[in-house]
């Protein structure tokens, strides 16, 4: 195999469809072109190791970043924030998430997420209303985009009109997860660390305001609650803030947006999801197995020396693994390469496994199937005016940038 398969993954030529190149991946299941780091590309073994104790997410344990091409943006740990619980391993990560999830989900905020669904049903009924010149609509900018933007914003208590603002900075973060070869890194670096050091301070204007006239947003509740595990450090909740703020929209985005190309690609689908809205539940699934959001889970390092397919891997080294391929594993699902709501099982890697599977993975579930079962339901004969459309840059957070339709007009809500 090309030493270079790894820069052709990275490589923006290939965004459109980096599939083959995965399957070329797989025929050597942890590959290590000698300098790199580690790739992990099959089902089995990313499963296995999403659920390893001896794999870090904290890069403090890493050993060396050379010649990691997603390590090369710089350490956050330089940065204006403290690593969000992402990057930590237990027993910080687990007490962090374990407070973070006290006012969003089970079993202490059981019906925080069900209870969002008439709220956001109004605002893709208004986002759809509004979509005006029917012969060119930018799904991205006008539906994909503003939707779970408005509702992670409501969630959190974020004032809506500031979304001017932290759009830039979240769009400065998702890029620091890319390497980008004709930048410059310390020029890079900056840019991140300000964004960083912005949204904090921003950030912090808020959850002191919250202090003094706490709402019943998420915000409020994580800046007074008080649990079992205390309370958070300011620190501590900001960049949990911060996170929820950047990653409770993101990935959204690509959902929806790889969700409606992957319909129109598949007209049969778009007309049995027209007919059947209840088919929004198996086929948002299959969606996070064809065309996840998330590509690829960059620097897990071992604590120890592990072994994988009889490749051992040092302690230190910089390992990825490759959800997207491991979706796509002709050894794990049968006919990968094809789309099939109906599919009978789907347990994907779409939202990753383990102690750090996405924590936003009901409300990004839930908005997806609202967003789909409604486009599919008002727009008339929906069509492609670009296909492929052009990506984002960015090759872990992979999504259209634009998506540009066109219809023959918008049936009532």
């Amino acid at each position: 195999m090309s030493h270079g398969i790894l820069s052709q993954i990275l490589d923006y030529a290939n965004r459109a469809n980096p599939y083959p190149l995965y399957e070329e991946l797989r025929k050597t299941p942890v590959f290590h072109d000698g300098t790199g780091p580690y790739v992990i590309s099959t089902y089995y073994d990313i499963q296995s190791l999403l659920h390893d104790p001896r794999l870090s997410s904290d890069s403090r344990n890493l050993a060396t970043t050379a010649g990691d091409p997603l390590a090369e943006g710089g350490d956050e740990e330089a940065m204006a924030l403290p690593p969000s619980f992402l990057k930590l391993d237990p027993p910080e990560h687990d007490r962090l998430r374990r407070m973070t999830n006290r006012p969003f989900g089970p079993p202490h905020s059981p019906h925080r997420v069900d209870g969002m669904r008439d709220g956001l049903r109004d605002i893709v009924t208004g986002l759809i209303d509004h979509l005006g010149d029917t012969e060119r609509i930018d799904l991205v900018d006008q539906f994909a985009y503003p939707f779970p933007v408005t509702m992670i914003c409501r969630l959190l208590g974020v004032p809506r009109e500031d979304e001017a603002r932290f759009h830039v900075w979240a769009d400065t973060l998702a890029a620091s997860l890319d390497p980008d070869p004709d930048s410059d890194p310390a020029e890079r670096q900056r840019g991140t660390h300000d964004a960083r050091m912005e949204l904090g301070m921003y950030l912090a204007g808020l959850v002191e305001e919250r202090r003094k006239n706490p709402g019943d947003d998420m915000l409020s509740q994580l800046a007074v609650g008080r649990g079992p595990d205390e309370s958070m450090s300011t620190m501590e909740l900001l960049s949990t803030a911060a996170l929820l703020l950047i990653a409770g929209h993101e990935t959204t985005v690509n959902l929806i947006t790889n969700g409606m190309l992957t319909l129109l690609r598949n007209p049969d689908v778009l007309r049995q999801l027209r007919q059947e809205p209840g088919l929004a539940v198996p086929l948002v699934e299959e969606l996070l197995r064809f065309e996840p959001p998330v590509q690829l889970l960059p620097q897990r390092t071992p604590l120890v020396d592990i072994e994988v397919r009889g490749t051992t891997i040092p302690k230190g080294s910089s390992m990825w693994l490759v959800l997207a391929s491991g979706n796509r594993d002709p050894d794990r699902f049968q006919d990968p390469d094809r789309f099939d709501p109906n599919r009978k099982d789907i347990q994907h890697l779409g939202l990753g496994s383990g102690i750090h599977s996405c924590f936003g993975a009901p409300l990004a579930r839930l908005e997806a199937q609202l967003a789909l079962s409604e486009l599919a339901r008002r727009l008339e004969n929906p069509r492609l005016l670009e296909d492929p459309p052009p990506y984002r840059q960015n090759a872990v957070l992979r999504g259209p940038r634009h998506l540009r339709i066109a219809c023959d007009g918008i049936l009532p809500a």
